[in-house]
Order: C-alpha cells, then sequence, then structure tokens
C-alpha cells in the first residue's frame, strides 16, 4: 500500500539560530532519509565537506592553495526532481519507495526551487486523471515509472514520463493539450522507455511529444540547451558559481587552445571561449553535442568553438586538434580514462582544469598525471544536507617533477 503524509514544506532557518538550520516533516517523520545530514547545522556540513575533502586529497592538494569553499542555498535549490511513481491508477505517489518497494509520496520536498515545487501537484492531479497505472516493482507490472523534471532560471519544465512500455502512451500524447494548459510552462515534454526490470531511472528510447525539443539553461552570458538526456547539475545557482571560477582561473592563465573533455552540453568550454582562443569539446552523447553546438552558435565574438561526439581518450588525436595549452575535465564519478592520463603526460599539456564529483577518484587521476602540481582548489557545495560536493582544481605542469617523470 502506498504511504502519504501529510506535511509542510522543509524549511530554512535564519542565520544565526542555534540549532539545526532546515527542518523536514518527511525527515522527522522517518519518511525519507536522502539528505542524511538533516538537522546538522549548515556552517558545520560546509566544514565537513571541506575538511573531508582536504583530507582525501591531503598528498595532491597543498593546505594552502584551497580557496573559501562556494556555499549553496540551505533549501529550495534543486532543479530537477526524480520522482518514483507508485500507488494505484487516480492514487499515485510521487517520491521514493520505502523497504517494501512500495511508493512513498514525498511531493512537498522542501529541496525543490520555487517553481519546480509549484509544478508537481499540477503533475500529479494530470497523472491520477489519466489513470496512468504504476508500475509495481514487488509484482514487476505496470507502466509508469518515474516522473523526471527540470526546471529551468527562466521559469520553462521539462517532464518525462519514464514508462516501461508504449502501451499508456496514447494516454499521455492524447493529454498534452491539456497539461500545456495547465502548465504551460512546460515546454519540452517526452517519454522515455525503459523497459527493463531493474533499478535504472531511464531507458535508451526517448520519444518528444512537444515541438520544442530541448529546455534553454540562461546561465547569465551563456545559454545552454538541455535535451531530454542531457546531463546538467542539480543546483543552478552553484553550477553557476563552479563556470564563473572557471573562467577566472582560465583567463588568469591565458591559453590559446583548450580541450574541454567529457563536455556534456558544453559548459566549461563555452565559458572558455573568447576571442583568438580555439576550443575544441567531445562528448559521447551525439544529443548532448547537438545542443552544446547550439549554444556555441549563438555566442558572438567567441572565437573558434567546435564540439564533436566521441571517446574523450582518443578523438583529440584521431582529429589532430591543436596541441591544448589547457585541458579540461569533467569526467563521471569513476573518473577519467588511464589512456588519456598517459597522453597528456606524455604531450607534456601546460595546464589542466578538473572538476570531480568524487575525491577519491580525483585523487587517483592527479597521482596519474604525473609531473603536475596543484595550483588552485575550491570545493563546491552542489547537494546541502548530504555528505557530496563538487571539487574544481587547476593543474600546472611542474617542469622540475616532469623532467624526474621522464628520466
Amino acid at each position: 500500500m502506498a504511504t502519504h503524509y501529510a506535511v509542510a514544506p522543509a524549511r530554512a532557518l535564519p542565520r544565526g539560530y542555534s540549532g539545526p538550520e532546515m527542518q523536514c516533516d518527511y525527515f522527522d517523520a522517518g519518511a525519507c532519509r536522502s539528505c542524511a545530514w538533516m538537522g546538522t547545522p549548515y556552517d558545520r556540513q560546509l566544514a565537513d565537506k571541506q575538511a573531508t575533502a582536504a583530507r582525501t586529497l591531503a598528498r595532491q592538494v597543498p593546505a594552502a592553495v584551497w580557496e573559501r569553499p562556494v556555499t549553496s542555498p540551505e533549501s529550495a535549490f534543486r532543479n530537477k526532481a526524480k520522482l518514483v511513481v507508485g500507488g494505484a491508477p487516480g492514487e499515485v505517489t510521487l517520491g521514493i519507495l520505502d523497504g517494501t518497494r512500495r511508493g512513498v509520496d514525498l511531493r512537498a520536498c522542501g529541496l525543490y526551487e520555487p517553481g519546480l515545487a509549484a509544478a508537481i501537484p499540477t503533475l500529479a492531479d494530470f497523472v491520477d486523471e489519466l489513470r496512468l497505472l504504476p508500475y509495481d516493482v514487488p509484482k514487476a507490472r505496470g507502466e509508469l515509472k518515474h516522473l523526471l523534471v527540470t526546471h529551468s532560471p527562466g521559469g520553462e519544465l521539462m517532464v518525462r514520463f519514464v514508462l516501461r512500455g508504449t502501451r499508456q502512451l496514447p494516454r499521455i500524447a492524447d493529454g498534452i493539450p491539456e497539461l500545456l494548459r495547465r502548465l504551460p510552462q512546460a515546454t519540452v515534454v517526452s517519454a522515455n522507455l525503459q523497459p527493463e526490470h531493474k533499478a535504472v531511472l531511464e531507458g535508451p528510447e526517448e520519444i518528444v511529444l512537444t515541438d520544442t525539443t530541448s529546455l534553454p539553461m540562461d546561465l547569465g552570458g551563456v545559454r545552454l540547451h538541455l535535451r531530454p538526456n542531457s546531463f546538467f547539475q542539480t543546483n543552478t545557482a552553484v553550477t553557476i558559481e563552479l563556470y564563473h571560477q572557471a573562467r577566472e582561473w582560465i583567463s588568469d592563465i591565458a591559453p590559446r587552445v583548450v580541450w574541454d573533455l567529457y563536455c556534456g552540453v558544453g559548459g566549461f568550454g563555452l565559458y572558455a571561449a573568447a576571442p583568438g582562443r580555439v576550443v575544441r569539446g567531445v562528448e559521447t552523447s551525439a544529443d548532448a553535442i547537438t545542443s552544446a553546438q547550439r549554444s556555441a552558435a549563438e555566442l558572438t565574438n567567441a572565437g573558434d568553438i567546435d564540439f564533436v561526439a566521441g571517446d574523450a581518450a582518443i578523438s583529440p588525436w584521431e582529429r589532430r586538434w591543436p596541441a591544448a595549452d589547457l585541458v579540461i575535465l569533467n569526467p563521471p564519478r569513476r573518473g577519467i580514462d588511464t589512456r588519456l592520463a598517459a597522453d597528456l603526460v606524455r604531450e607534456r599539456t601546460a595546464y589542466v582544469l578538473y572538476s570531480s564529483c568524487n575525491p577519491s577518484t580525483l585523487a587517483r587521476d592527479i597521482d596519474a598525471l604525473a609531473g603536475y602540481r596543484v595550483m588552485r582548489a575550491r570545493l563546491f557545495d552542489m547537494f546541502p544536507q548530504t555528505a557530496h560536493s563538487e571539487v574544481l582544481v587547476l593543474l600546472a605542469r611542474d617542469q622540475d617533477r616532469a623532467a624526474t617523470a621522464a628520466s
């Protein structure tokens, strides 16, 4: 049986309050433990994250190069909702599954940006009225698995229905006019097909149901375009700070040629673009590259910039790109390919800018980049109420160490 809770949204308390900075009725009721650090004052959360990152990277990052961490709002910061659909037709839950794999409704979660939070009850009503059949995990039957909703800085929404198959797709397609009447800000609506019975959020096939196929993310000076399968950080405000910090450090070293590897929709490369500069980006996802190319075409006076689909470990050499003065790395949690680290060392690239969500693999990869030293490092708190964070480091080729490594 699905579980519903009558709750008020989580709230952030004023600075200076001596107790916990954020309160959540779901957490207090034991309904959700996703925010494992709920109840810990934010200043302590930030100090603990910084201490953990510094300890994990103690051999690679000198204490003196760490800059002040970038903070986040403690609530209402998430631009994306990843909602498991449970319950029964006409009585769905949107949230998570409990220990018995039954739905727990968390539609009033206080982590969502206001525009996103306001849309979720309307989407729940829409799903109920269409009598869509939630996927029952214990029985391995049903149709609607997840509802994925992304909110842009301009207030627009991308709504994705993750389905087991196409059986109930006509109901959703026929209901699009009514959904857009209720949520005119839903500029992109799609169905994703995930037929397998396993804990995978989405499948490989996407069916876009609206004329518009991408969500614009205007970050101030750069506009990214997210297609349904595109990756973007869940904290827009801190992501903007991350990109601006990267641009500042890049400006200080003034590279002529920049490679943006694992570039996604091109955020770092687009922020690195400048008159007279060559920027090349590569990403395995063709959809992400289509988005990056569109964003690049919108830039003015941005130099020579191009993005291609391919393998970050081999594409720069296969395509005979001009030798890089700076390589930007933004890999998934597993880190970079070992071949790539060896090639960067061999090519004697002057600088590496590395953005990581996993300090352990970052430490390993810095060790693999023999002959480099960390010049600057900064932590970005993308995920308040949890132990997770993003770390940005700038490495320079140390000529003394490089000579030793080569001998």
